[in-house]
């Protein structure tokens, strides 16, 4: 039997987005509950999308081949980053997604290893005590 994490993880996605689908799917087969935001519905906090940005940069969070990003004309505009980012909290199809946060730890798109390793890092500690 798996051990719940001891925060409940955060996929920040959209609900037609196929890798955001994936996410949801890695947890529901471990049966670990997640905190689904979509952010059709409820963009996310500029200190959200700033805890991805400190670890991967502000270009990691951007998805440039998506089609509004291309619609919005911002892959000819030459934005910095910081600006996209500023664009990403009123238009977040921009982003590449999902973005995952489980504590301290963050990941953006598709990354079930790390999500595993997460896990078994959280079950190691909780049998550690």
């Amino acid at each position: 039997m798996l051990m719940a994490p001891a925060t409940t993880p955060q996929i920040f996605g959209f609900d037609d987005c196929q890798a955001t689908r994936k996410a949801l799917r890695f947890f529901a087969e471990r049966r670990i509950p997640v905190h689904f935001v979509d952010l059709e519905e409820r963009p996310a906090a500029r200190g959200e999308l700033r805890r991805f940005a400190d670890k991967f940069g502000a270009s990691a969070l951007i998805d440039r081949e998506s089609p509004r990003f291309k619609a919005l004309g911002l892959h000819v505009a030459g934005d910095s980053p910081q600006r996209l980012l500023e664009r990403a909290l009123t238009e977040p199809r921009i982003l590449l997604t999902p973005l995952v946060r489980n504590g301290s730890r963050v990941a953006i798109g598709l990354r079930p290893e790390e999500w595993q390793a997460w896990m078994d890092a959280a079950r190691n500690a909780g049998t550690a005590t």
